[in-house]
């Protein structure tokens, strides 16, 4: 099984792997099955650009990495009921959002490594709460790798996925973070450094960043782990996963402490299983699962079918995804 974009499918060597849900998080197609023309022209209308597909260079990829998706959509929906209440001026659903920081860090506890469902494969309407919910993945094994207590990595967890409550209130651009604050400042048992994330996951420790242009220590860490893992979900919509690694590192020190790069670097793969990528040596291969390093992961050549730990062999490089 593998994630392609939408516009990739072929009917003849590709069935849909996993249900595709429609904007009310309904099975709008179930698996497996071969998807006809007609319905994937309505996928592509309501905003679906990826799919779950297997074919022959897929087989025997499970991606076990990846959270259970009806698990997964759970806590996006409790993060779109948490922004709906919001935008309504009702109560503050918290029970509902602190349930789901659970959920996620006892998906966790256990794993060497979760990963998000691509938002891409959602209808567009629901992809800003799916965001929230990777960012809090990717954040909470960030922070496991720092260390972080239960307590701690839910106070994260929370502030993650209500990164970007103040757009809620009809606020946007350099104004929502400020008013994602005063909103979670308000909710008396929610820690004041869940607010913070909310407040600072735009800002860099150079005072590049906004809404106040904070720098060094005044960035708290919380607030820096969201805020990476914010700008690298948001870059991988729009370049290669290794290019946006690449852009990471280069922040060390100068948008987000290093410590924290490099906790990232550790924590999150560039090359998911799934991913088609090409060797340095002109072959082309296909990553099938992440084992003990997270940029080095076992991959097979699609020639040959042999499978190869880069972790092992520090001679083979990576050239980029295809």
């Amino acid at each position: 099984m593998r994630v392609i974009p939408i516009t990739q499918y072929h009917e003849s060597t590709m069935q849909l792997a996993q249900p595709v849900y429609d904007r009310q998080r309904r099975i709008l197609l179930s698996a497996p099955q071969f998807i006809h023309p007609k319905y994937l022209a309505k996928l592509q209308e309501v905003g679906i650009r990826t799919l779950f597909v297997e074919d022959a260079e897929s087989r025997g990829i499970t991606l076990e990495e990846m959270m259970d998706i009806p698990s997964w959509l759970d806590v996006v929906q409790a993060v779109q009921e948490t922004y709906d209440a919001v935008a309504a001026r009702k109560t503050f659903p918290l029970r509902g959002i602190q349930q789901a920081a659970g959920r996620l860090i006892k998906e966790m506890q256990g794993r060497q490594l979760v990963l998000g469902v691509p938002p891409s494969t959602l209808a567009e309407n629901l992809r800003p709460y799916a965001h929230a919910v990777n960012v809090s993945i990717m954040a909470l094994q960030v922070g496991k790798l720092l260390g972080y207590h239960e307590l701690m990595l839910r106070d994260l967890a929370i502030g993650c996925l209500l990164h970007d409550i103040g757009k809620a209130t009809g606020k946007e651009n350099e104004e929502h973070p400020a008013a994602g604050f005063e909103i979670m400042r308000s909710v008396r048992e929610l820690n004041l450094l869940s607010a913070h994330v909310a407040f600072q996951h735009h800002e860099r420790m150079d005072g590049q960043g906004y809404p106040r242009g904070i720098q060094g220590n005044a960035f708290v860490q919380y607030a820096q782990v969201c805020g990476l893992c914010n700008a690298y979900e948001n870059l991988i919509e729009k370049v290669p996963p290794h290019e946006a690694m690449e852009m990471v590192m280069a922040w060390s020190g100068r948008a987000y402490s290093v410590e924290i790069v490099q906790a990232f670097v550790r924590a999150v793969p560039a090359y998911p299983p799934g991913t088609k990528i090409r060797l340095q040596a002109g072959e082309e291969a296909i990553v099938t699962k992440i084992t003990s390093h997270m940029q080095r992961p076992v991959v097979r050549r699609l020639t040959t079918g042999e499978e190869i730990s880069l972790a092992d062999e520090p001679t083979i490089m990576i050239a980029g995804s295809i």
